[in-house]
């Protein structure tokens, strides 16, 4: 068995995975656009997997992976509502030294919130946590071995 993490962008799918490719050096493996959907009424169409509304912008993203160090998350622009939500939930970034957490922790903050400054503890070199400007949650902490 395996789970992913799926996250839905509401239509700033393209920026978001920009984003993470400066901050974290993520890779895009895989992107589908809505224009690259069968044609209404084709076998395997799934009208309503699109945006709110009369349909999908062409150009938003339908499926995305991207695989930032040894994890790969899926996302997509979801319903393009425009304001992603990620309650209750966040990723955990794992880093090797404090030098690689700060520099990441840095620049998932930009234009983000931190709740937890990054700050050595009883079970870590660096420990922080912060939602970047997309609401997504992260945890940054220093692989103590």
């Amino acid at each position: 068995m395996k789970v992913q993490s799926y996250l839905s962008f509401e239509g700033r799918c393209d920026e978001a995975l920009g984003f993470y490719k400066k901050a974290l050096g993520a890779e895009v493996v895989q992107l589908m656009r809505y224009s690259e959907a069968p044609a209404e009424g084709a076998p395997g169409n799934n009208a309503e997997a699109g945006c709110a509304g009369a349909g999908p912008a062409p150009d938003k993203v339908m499926h995305a992976v991207v695989r930032i160090g040894e994890t790969e998350l899926m996302a997509s622009d979801g319903r393009c509502s425009g304001q992603p939500e990620f309650k209750g939930v966040m990723l955990a970034l794992t880093a090797r030294t404090d030098a690689d957490a700060r520099k990441w922790f840095d620049a998932l903050a930009d234009g983000g919130q931190v709740m937890q400054p990054l700050i050595p503890t009883f079970f870590t070199s660096s420990f922080g946590m912060l939602s970047d400007r997309f609401g997504v949650g992260w945890l940054l902490v220093v692989n103590a071995d």
